[in-house]
């Protein structure tokens, strides 16, 4: 089921949660957050996150080619959506190996 902007935007989160983990962002939550991060925005990369149903597990795999699939044609826009992935994408790993060292020292 494809999403208007219209009907997006009765539904559109208006803050991200900080203390949720990213890749349980639903659409909303990305919406919001690319909202936020890009209040000028095109909205092509607003209508793309809908229309792909980009999730935070979504927003976390995305990639220029993949972007650019998306209909996000201009080269220096994916580079800077990109560049502002890429600090979830360091926060989601730290989280990963934050659990993974926390189950190795409490299941003793």
């Amino acid at each position: 089921m494809q999403h208007t902007s219209e009907h997006m935007s009765q539904d559109t989160v208006t803050s991200v949660d900080c203390k949720k983990r990213v890749f349980l962002w639903t659409v909303q939550e990305v919406h919001a957050w690319v909202r936020l991060q890009f209040p000028c925005c095109e909205t092509s990369f607003l209508l793309a996150i809908v229309n792909h149903a980009i999730s935070g597990r979504a927003l976390l795999r995305l990639t220029d080619s993949k972007l650019e699939r998306m209909g996000i044609v201009q080269e220096q826009q994916r580079h800077d959506i990109l560049q502002e992935v890429l600090p979830l994408r360091v926060s989601e790993e730290l989280d990963n190996l934050n659990e993974i060292v926390s189950e190795c020292f409490f299941t003793l």
